[in-house]
This record gives structure tokens, sequence and C-alpha cells, in this order.
């Protein structure tokens, strides 16, 4: 299991072009995350199927049922997904035995004849057995990380010893950041040279400024993330109540929902900010554009993360861009789109005073050249 082997040394199905250039695939898009979850690798999978089939591949997506919605649904442009029957273990995930789903991903393979299984997220309990099935039926293998893990607490070394176990003949693996593959390398035990590096995307017309939307009177910072302790809610909790109280005009408009919204709550009533923070709870993504547009700066507060693809779509969107300086985040954006901040309350505090006494100048500016008032 050590020994990792090299690039083109797994063997590949018979087919009329042996390198594979210019050949239509029939491919498996693998994950328990899937629509109507909402997130970044829910919107991958679906963006990237979405150009898949614009180039001619086949594309079906394979996910467990979502509440009532179970068996095959249809997307836009024909995207066949399949929510299987198996049953959620913890956070949307589904239990790592690989004999339950065996018989059903089977099933999906043979019945649309895939060629490429491509899975997606260490967190998919059901993407590392989709992973095995794909080798042991002869199919070809990718794989994409999404997120950064650990090496020391319990967790991270049992997901660790699956990732290893699980990419040991995976024909290549993704990572959407540098710093995502040096610690996919070294969690799962991989030769650098079959790992690479492609950053997520965002469709630029899905996500256009419209500052006609924006409140002239006051300063909005918004906040689209699943509010979970990953995501530095606890530092969001912190960064409130100083802001408000060293800005009248300050206010915060927050998308997303999660076990952390208590700490917005709390904080909302003790301070009484009601009218100042608005709690919007889960999103769909058609609605994101209509949350993002309404706002002057972009907050991420992350704690960790290998790629962010919410501050692509604010600074796409027209927002200053304020984040925590945490995993392959400084990779995403140029540094004149982006402030960058420790993870702590009072180096984000600091960033976001910088970012609002511009937008303070614009505003005052706008006001005195363009106002109809003498």
């Amino acid at each position: 299991m050590s020994q990792r082997r090299k690039v083109g040394t797994s063997p590949k199905p018979d087919s009329g072009d042996s390198s594979g250039v210019g050949r239509k695939h029939s491919i498996c898009m693998v994950s328990d995350f899937f629509y109507p979850n909402m997130g970044g690798v829910e919107s991958h999978i679906y963006q990237l199927s979405q150009c898949l089939i614009e180039k001619g591949h086949k594309v079906v997506v394979v996910t467990h049922a979502y509440g009532r919605r179970k068996g095959v649904r249809y997307l836009t442009h024909g995207l066949k997904v399949y929510y299987l029957p198996l049953q959620v273990m913890y956070n949307q995930s589904t239990a790592t035995t690989c004999f339950h789903s065996l018989p059903l991903l089977r099933c999906v393979f043979v019945r649309e004849r895939i060629t490429v299984v491509h899975a997606h997220s260490s967190f998919s309990a059901m993407a590392h057995d989709a992973l095995f099935h794909a080798k042991t039926m002869g199919l070809n293998t990718v794989f994409t990380d999404h997120s950064l893990f650990g090496f020391a607490d319990l967790s991270s070394v049992l997901t660790n010893k699956l990732l290893t176990v699980s990419l040991c003949d995976t024909n290549h693996i993704v990572c959407v950041s540098y710093t995502s593959k040096e610690n996919t390398v070294l969690r799962g035990t991989l030769q650098p040279e079959i790992v690479s590096v492609i950053p997520n995307a965002v469709d630029p017309t899905d996500f256009t400024p419209d500052p006609s939307q924006r409140q002239k009177d006051r300063i909005t910072i918004v906040v689209v993330s699943r509010l979970v302790y990953r995501k530095g809610i606890d530092l969001l909790g912190g960064i409130i109540p100083d802001l408000c109280l060293k800005h009248p005009d300050l206010h915060f408009l927050i998308g997303g929902e999660g076990p952390k919204r208590i700490v917005l709550e709390e904080v909302r009533e003790k301070y009484q900010l009601h009218d100042r923070v608005r709690l919007l709870g889960a999103l769909e993504h058609k609605d994101v554009r209509g949350v993002l547009v309404q706002g002057h700066i972009f907050l991420n507060t992350s704690l960790t993360e290998a790629f962010c693809m919410a501050i692509v779509e604010g600074a796409s969107c027209g927002l200053q861009v304020v984040s925590t300086r945490v995993g392959g985040i400084p990779e995403v954006l140029p540094e004149d789109l982006i402030t960058l901040c420790e993870p702590t309350v009072r180096s984000l505090c600091a960033g976001l005073e910088a970012v609002i006494a511009k937008e303070s100048v614009i505003l005052n500016l706008i006001s005195l050249f363009f106002s109809l008032k003498p």
C-alpha cells in the first residue's frame, strides 16, 4: 500500500481510441453532497456536469436520497440524477461499508454504460465506495478533493487512512488549490504527478453587479455561508457588536443555515441589533446573487478552506472582499480584489474598518457630486 503507482500504470478499458483523446465518455459524478443540499461542492458538481454535457459527454449524478426526493430526477440539459435510498449517518454523509452501496452503484454503472467515475469530497462516504467499486469493474476513476484536513485529531487520522485506501489505485486526483494539493498528497501518500490543481470557477453571467440594489444611506456587509464552526461563525459573532457600535450606518445581511445560527441570534438579541442584522436562513442557489448585489462588502470568516467559491461570487457581483488568510484562500483572488486578515476578531475588525473607510469616502463623493439637491 505504501508504494504508489505512477501515472498511466492503471489498466484502461478497451476502446477504439486507446489515447482517449476526443472520445465521448459516459461520466458518473458521485458524492453525498448534491442538490437540494446547498454548498460549494454541490454547485461545482452541477456546473461541471453542465460543461461536460455541452462538450458532448453523457453525465449522470449519483447521490443519496434527500427526504422525499428519491429515484431518478432530471435537471437542466437532461442531467440525470440518481437519488439512492441509502441511510444518512452524519452530516449528510452515508455510512462507509462498501457492501450496502455495491448493488445500487453497480446497477447504475452498468445501466448507464459508465466509462469514467468522478468522485467528489473526502467527507463523502459514497464517493469512497464508488471509487472502490469502479476499480473492481475496471473503470477509470477521478477524485476531486474540496477540503483541507489535519493530521493529529482522531477524525482526521481515520479519514486520512480511508483516503489512503481509496486513492491507492485512482487514475487521477484533482485539487482546487496548491495548498489543497500539498495537503492531499501528504494525507494520501500519493505521487504528486497524478495530482492536478484546477481552481473552482463560476459563470460570471450568473453573478453580475447591480449597484442600484444597494441602500444609499448605509453600508451593508454580506455573509453567505453555512453557519457551522469551520466557517468561523464564532468570529462573526464577535465582529458584529464591535463594528455596529463604531459605525451607526453599518448593516449585516447573513444568508445560510446551520447549528451556529444560535450564536448570531444571541448576539442580535443581546445588543438589540434586530434592525441591523438580518438572518435570511438557507438560500437556494438562484437567490444568492439577489442577496450579494445588496451589499458593499463580502465577508468570509472561515477557519479552514481549500477554495472559497463564495468570495469569487461576491467579487463577481462587484463587492469588496474581506476574508481570513487560511488554507488556499490567498490563491483565489488578486491582492487588489481582496483584503486578507488573520482569523481573529481584532484582525478582521481592522480589515473591515479599512474597507468601510473606503466605502464611506465613495458614498460621500457620490452624494457630493451627484446629488439633486444643491
